[in-house]
């Protein structure tokens, strides 16, 4: 007569582990990607307001009814509203003119931003007015709606964690670590720029300028990846893994704007890789490198934080007696 297995508990209990834990992930993600997504509203978003006072005054209190949808910035004349738009201050501009107003634009800033200012200023027009439109900063004619750019930030994201996690399982510590996540980000940059510039036609700035944003980019990602996994081992990988792709790319706002992500989401994302990276490319491709100071430092910080992380887990790897790097070949033992 057979037995039961005292195997069996565990077992069970690993399966309910498993479960659970295949549940929980995707509650997460739902909830990261679904939610966001689902309460896309503009929440303080820039917006010039530029002519006479008098004239501005009843299309700013219009604007203003709209309580905390919108940053109204006041500007002298067209001119001012058009520099500030190139400067990344503010994603658009309603100019009072004698003939109606005009809205100033910026669809490489965000096409669906763009959109939205253009129903919301013909919405609170008078009656049989006209509003006229000018693309101040027109996005690339083969990325019209910026899907393809927001389409980059997730290839980028994964490009990252997949060079930090090989550097990680290949027993790659320090220096050699270093080296290899700075060789491997570096030419993930140039192949991107090749796709995304020469190819596609999705970025039109300075191409060594594009190939060093995604490859710090990607660099942002890969040494906080491999330098979690430094110092608490191999589950470090997903632990960055969820940190950078499952948060940082839908809370990037790199599809529409930061200041249309529900509240504290849209900052969330700036202070990660994928959204500081996002942001930064589009300064970068479309700005002459307009605001991009916020987020290149934010991707400095946390290529500079993993790097040293993977250096202490490298010199603390080589203190430990007896430690050894993983998929280290063994001489076999002998036999007899």
């Amino acid at each position: 007569m057979s037995t039961p297995s005292p195997a069996a508990p565990p077992q069970a209990r690993r399966m309910l582990t498993v479960a659970l834990l295949v549940v929980t992930v995707v509650t997460l993600a739902l909830w990261a990607f679904a939610w966001p997504a689902a309460r896309n509203a503009p929440r303080d978003l820039p917006l010039g307001v530029a002519g006479p006072a008098t004239a501005t005054a009843p299309v700013q209190e219009q604007l203003e009814r709209r309580e905390g949808a919108f940053d109204l910035h006041r500007y002298a004349d067209e001119a001012e509203a058009r520099a500030a738009i190139e400067a990344r201050t503010v994603y658009g501009a309603v100019v009072v003119t004698g003939k109606g107003p005009k809205l100033l634009t910026a669809t490489a800033a965000s096409p669906v931003v763009a959109q939205l200012l253009q129903q919301a200023v013909t919405a609170n027009a008078p009656d049989g007015t006209r509003v006229t439109t000018a693309d101040v900063v027109p996005a690339p004619a083969a990325d019209p709606r910026g899907a393809a750019l927001g389409s980059s930030v997730l290839p980028m994201a994964i490009a990252g964690v997949a060079a930090g996690a090989l550097v990680t399982l290949l027993g790659l510590r320090g220096v050699r670590a270093v080296g290899t996540l700075a060789l491997a980000t570096a030419l993930v940059g140039l192949a991107a720029a090749t796709l995304a510039d020469s190819w596609l036609g999705i970025l039109t700035g300075d191409w060594w300028a594009e190939a060093g944003v995604l490859a710090l980019s990607a660099l942002a990602v890969a040494a906080p990846v491999a330098g979690i996994a430094a110092l608490l081992g191999p589950a470090g990988i997903g632990v960055g893994a969820l940190l950078m792709v499952l948060l940082g790319n839908p809370f990037s706002g790199v599809t529409s704007a930061p200041e249309l992500l529900p509240e504290p989401v849209g900052l969330i994302g700036q202070l990660l890789p994928p959204g500081a990276g996002g942001s930064l490319l589009r300064s970068t491709a479309f700005f002459d490198g307009a605001a991009a100071t916020g987020p290149a430092v934010t991707l400095a910080v946390w290529a500079a934080l993993g790097l040293a992380a993977v250096l202490a887990g490298g010199r603390r790897g080589r203190n430990e007696p007896g430690a050894s790097a993983p998929w280290t070949a063994r001489e076999p033992a002998p036999v007899g």
